[in-house]
C-alpha cells in the first residue's frame, strides 16, 4: 500500500500553483460535479482560493447561483461557471459535456463527484434505475466526453469519488445490475447504491489501464463518512446532522481534502489506478471483482454498448423533433 501523508494546506497551495500554473498560467481548469452541496461545495472553494477556474455542473440553479455567491465571498475574483445538467438524463448531461468541450481549450481537472441514495426506486427517462444512472453511467459518459479534452491538456486527472460502501454490493452481475430497474426498500437501497460505487471504482481502474502511458492520471476514492446532503430522503436527516455535527462525527472538510489532495498534489500525479481511503489518506485494496482487468474491461463494454444504444435513440429523437434542449450557463 502507498502512503501518502497530507501536507500543511499552506505549504500545498504553494506546491500546487508552482506545478499547476507551469502548464497552465491562467490556472488549472477543473470541471466539478455535485459542487452545490457537502464535500464538493467545499472542495470548490478550496480549489477556487488555489486559483482554480472552476467548472462546475449542476442540476438545481438556485442552488448552483448561491454556490457561487459562497466562491465569490470565499476567493474574490475567481472564475467560476456553471452549466446546468440533470444526471438522470444521459441527453442532459451529453449536451452540457459537450459545451464544455468545445468552450474549453483545456481541462486539467475533472472532479466526478455528484451522486446519491435513493431510498425508493424511480426509473430515469432513459429508462435506468435512478441511482445507476446518476452515480455511474453520467460519470461514466461525461468523462468519455471529456476524454479528448484531457489528453490534450497532459499532464491532467480524473477523479471519481466511490466509497467503501462497494464492500455491500454482493458483487456485479452484468448487464443486469446496469438495467435492473426492480422496486427496492430502503433497507434494500444499500446494496443498489454499493453496486454503483463498485462500478466506480471499476470504471476507475479501466480507464486508468487505457490511459497508462498519456499523462492523464486516473483516481479514485472513499470519502469516508460525511454528513451532506447524500441522504437527504430521509426524513430525519436534518436533525441527524444537526447531532452528528455538534460531536464532530462525518466532518466533510476531511472527505473534501482527500479530492484536492488527488487533485493537486505533484507527489501523486505520476502514480495512476489507486482507489485512496481518506483514513491516513493510504491507497487501499478495492472491493473485487475491481483489481480484474478482464472484469473492469467487461463492465466496460458493456456501459459503452449501453450507452451508445442511447445516443442513438436520442439522436433520432432529435431529428424527429423541431424543438432543441436548452441548458443554462450561470456565473458568466
Amino acid at each position: 500500500m502507498k502512503n501518502i501523508n497530507f501536507m500543511y494546506s499552506g505549504h500545498l497551495s504553494i506546491i500546487y500553483r508552482i506545478v499547476m500554473s507551469y502548464q497552465n498560467p491562467s490556472g488549472p481548469t477543473v470541471v466539478l460535479t455535485g459542487a452545490t452541496s457537502g464535500i464538493g461545495q467545499l472542495a470548490a472553494i478550496d480549489l477556487a482560493r488555489r486559483g482554480a477556474h472552476l467548472v462546475l455542473i449542476a442540476r438545481d440553479r438556485i442552488k448552483a447561483e448561491e454556490t457561487c455567491t459562497r466562491l465569490r465571498a470565499a476567493a474574490s475574483g475567481c472564475a467560476v461557471d456553471v452549466h446546468y445538467a440533470d444526471f438522470s438524463s444521459l441527453e442532459s448531461v451529453a449536451t452540457a459535456a459537450t459545451e464544455i468541450a468545445l468552450k474549453y481549450e483545456r481541462i486539467d481537472v475533472l472532479i466526478n463527484n455528484a451522486g446519491l441514495h435513493a431510498f425508493e426506486q424511480r426509473v430515469t427517462g432513459d429508462g435506468f434505475a435512478e441511482m445507476v444512472a446518476v452515480n455511474y453511467l453520467a460519470p461514466w459518459l461525461l468523462t468519455d466526453i471529456l476524454r479528448s479534452s484531457l489528453l490534450r491538456s497532459t499532464p491532467s486527472r480524473i477523479i471519481t469519488v466511490a466509497s467503501e460502501a462497494s464492500r455491500g454490493s454482493g458483487g456485479i452481475a452484468l448487464p443486469y445490475d446496469l438495467v435492473n430497474t426492480a422496486p427496492f426498500s430502503r433497507l434494500g437501497s444499500s446494496r443498489i447504491y454499493a453496486k454503483t460505487k463498485l462500478m466506480n471504482i471499476m470504471f476507475s481502474k479501466e480507464l486508468a489501464r487505457q490511459l497508462h502511458g498519456t499523462g492523464v492520471a486516473v483516481h479514485c476514492l472513499d470519502p469516508g463518512f460525511n454528513v451532506t446532503g447524500l441522504g437527504r430522503e430521509l426524513g430525519f436527516s436534518g436533525m441527524l446532522s444537526k447531532i452528528f455535527n455538534r460531536f464532530g462525527i462525518g466532518d466533510p472538510r476531511r472527505g473534501a481534502g482527500i479530492i484536492i489532495r488527488l487533485a493537486s498534489d505533484p507527489d501523486v500525479a505520476p502514480a495512476t489506478g489507486g482507489y485512496f481511503s481518506v483514513k491516513r489518506a493510504m491507497e487501499i485494496e478495492p472491493a473485487q471483482p475491481s483489481n480484474n482487468p478482464s472484469a473492469c474491461e467487461n463492465l466496460w463494454s458493456n456501459t459503452a454498448q449501453i450507452v451508445d444504444r442511447i445516443r442513438i435513440d436520442n439522436s433520432h429523437r432529435s431529428r424527429r423533433s423541431a424543438e432543441g434542449f436548452a441548458t443554462v450557463r450561470l456565473g458568466e
